[in-house]
């Protein structure tokens, strides 16, 4: 190698040295910014209107809007249960309680005819799953013109055993203390024959679907219906009391293609 060539040679290496140590990966001048697009329940807005009867009808029109927390209408769900939203209506006394299922009407519109049975104050609760977001809850209480009539007392029940539809439904609950674990075992058997009910049909998915609302309407409590469960006599379900008080349980199933409900008043240490 002659001497021109040797320093054209070393002239290259320096200048590739150089470089070299002058660069940086292009990652370490970038910002990276993840922002999550899951909806969480405080992300989200519900508002809620109560229409009148019309033209001489008897049923008012329940509508609840969906939205993000900048406004925007959230535009889909998710089934939850086998229905995209579930509302329940229910009495400022609780002795009135409806589960009813709004029709989607689109841009986070949910709408529902629905006939109260008096005036007064109605706890009304939305349960739904935004895509993309999480299972949440909505409540709201609403004044309904009409009529009111006299309150019924919530008084706790001496023996957790109702009827409906010719179904006898005993409740056992083997912890009614706050904070606490607690199962919900429902057994149902046959008003005339005392016969074990084993017929049961699904309902929204599961072998029953159970409410639970304190005497205050304030606290709106989850249960869960356990997997895997057949068709009766009984049915299981987890949920815990938030606090201590009076706290009133409806649970409904299907049997012959009818739902049926039943409703007890507990107390809760």
């Amino acid at each position: 190698m002659n001497k021109n060539h040797a320093a054209g040679l070393f002239v290259l290496v320096m200048l590739l040295l150089v470089t070299a140590c002058s660069s940086k990966p292009s990652w370490d001048e970038e910002h990276v910014h993840v922002e999550s697009e899951r909806l969480l329940a405080d992300l989200v807005a519900a508002d809620w209107k109560v229409e009148p009867p019309s033209d001489g009808g008897k049923a008012s029109t329940i509508r609840i809007q969906l939205k993000r927390e900048d406004g925007r209408p959230i535009e889909s769900f998710d089934r939850n249960h086998e229905q995209l939203l579930h509302l329940m209506v229910i009495s400022r006394d609780l002795s009135y309680f409806h589960h009813i299922h709004p029709a989607y009407q689109g841009s986070g519109v949910f709408e529902i005819a629905n006939e109260f049975p008096s005036g007064g104050d109605y706890r009304l609760i939305a349960d739904f799953k935004p895509t993309g977001g999480d299972s949440m809850t909505k409540l709201t209480w609403m004044r309904v013109d009409g009529p009111t009539v006299l309150p019924v007392p919530v008084v706790p029940d001496a023996e957790l055993a109702q009827t409906a539809d010719g179904n006898r439904v005993k409740l056992a609950i083997d912890r009614l203390e706050a904070k606490r674990a607690a199962t919900l075992t429902f057994t149902i058997e046959e008003e005339g024959t005392g016969q074990p009910v084993t017929d049961l049909q699904p309902y929204l998915g599961a072998i029953g679907h159970v409410v639970v609302l304190s005497e205050d309407g304030e606290r709106y409590v989850h249960v869960h219906a356990e997997e895997g469960q057949g068709s009766g006599p009984v049915a299981l379900f987890e949920t815990e009391f938030p606090k201590s008080g009076v706290y009133k349980i409806w649970g409904q199933f299907m049997r012959n293609d009818r739902v049926f409900t039943v409703a007890y008043v507990v107390t809760v240490a």
